[in-house]
Order: C-alpha cells, then sequence, then structure tokens
C-alpha cells in the first residue's frame, strides 16, 4: 500500500487551497488508497533558503523533517493556489530546497483558485520545474475553480459525487504512475 504525501503549499492568512488538501486526504483514506500524511508548509515557517539542502552547513531540523517526508513518499499530490499566474513563493522555496528527493517522484497536481479558471496558469510553472528536477509528473490534473464555493473549511466537497468522480481518474492516474516508478526501481 502506497504512502502518499500531500502538499499544502499556501502560507496566507484565510487560505482556501487547504480544504482540498484536507479533502485529499480524507478521499484517500476513505477509499484505502493507501496511508497519508499532510506536509503544510504554513507549519514550518522556513525563511527563504540561499542554497539547496544538500549543501547547507547547518541544515535545521524542519529541513530536514521536510526532506525526509518527501523522501518517504511514495507519491505526492501538490494542492497549490496560483498566487497572479504562478507559483507561490512557499512552495517555489521548498520545491529548489530539494533536488535528489524529487527524483523519479511520482507528482500529482492540484491547482485551486477563487476564480473561474482553477488555478491553470500555475500548473505550467510546476510542471516545468519539476520536469527539470526529473520528477515524474502526472498527466492527470485537478483544478479547482471557486474553490470556497467547492469545499467547506475542514475539506468536504459541496458536490461530493462530482468531486468524488473526478478525483478517482486523478488519483488512479498517480497510483499508477507509483506502481510503473516503484517497477522501475526494481
Amino acid at each position: 500500500m502506497p504512502h502518499i504525501a500531500i502538499i499544502s503549499s499556501s502560507v496566507r492568512t484565510g487560505r482556501n487551497s487547504h480544504r482540498v488538501a484536507l479533502y485529499f486526504q480524507n478521499y484517500l483514506q476513505a477509499n484505502g488508497h493507501g496511508t497519508t500524511e499532510i506536509i503544510d508548509l504554513n507549519e514550518y515557517s522556513f525563511p527563504v533558503f540561499d542554497e539547496r539542502l544538500r549543501f547547507q552547513k547547518e541544515p535545521t531540523e524542519k529541513m530536514l523533517d521536510f526532506s525526509a517526508r518527501v523522501k518517504k513518499a511514495d507519491g505526492i499530490i501538490i494542492v497549490t493556489p496560483e498566487y497572479n499566474g504562478s507559483i507561490p513563493a512557499a512552495l517555489k522555496n521548498v520545491t529548489d530546497l530539494l533536488y535528489d528527493e524529487w527524483y523519479h517522484k511520482p507528482i500529482a497536481m492540484s491547482t485551486v483558485s477563487d476564480g473561474a479558471f482553477g488555478g491553470s496558469q500555475v500548473i505550467i510553472a510546476l510542471q516545468f520545474t519539476l520536469w527539470k528536477m526529473k520528477a515524474l509528473t502526472v498527466p492527470a490534473m485537478f483544478p479547482v475553480p471557486k474553490v470556497r464555493e467547492a469545499f467547506d473549511e475542514t475539506g468536504n466537497a459541496t458536490d461530493k459525487a462530482g468531486t468524488d468522480k473526478r478525483a478517482a481518474g486523478f488519483v488512479k492516474e498517480l497510483l499508477w504512475c507509483i506502481d510503473a516508478a516503484g517497477k522501475m526501481k526494481e
């Protein structure tokens, strides 16, 4: 059974994308798709990094914890809002902190916005960054437009049946990539 980490990328006050991270944790567990954990960037309060982790002379416990949690995961779902058409600074910061940890890691992306497009522009920047690090980006996406109307604060979808149907296809692709990556390591 795979271990899937869900990175909740927003550190803003009143953030809404965390609702989607909670949804995925509940969905994955309820459907027996594996063990899960949320890696909440809001809980780390990282400074802006001046170097990748492997080159830092005295990495903090939080940096090492983040690295270990990413490394331990068989697959990752990144839930990210779109800020001004791009990646939130907190997510770009931790993406660039690591390198080897992303190598051949299956990563699925869920983009979120308050508007009608569901964060569709952020996917391009994030996917390109992850490709450069040789992560295995999952071709399925899970955009969430009008997130405050789609999910409550505890991660419950207002259209549970429709959302679960979309999530099933998204998660199926992630699980396929996790399985394929596992076979390639053998």
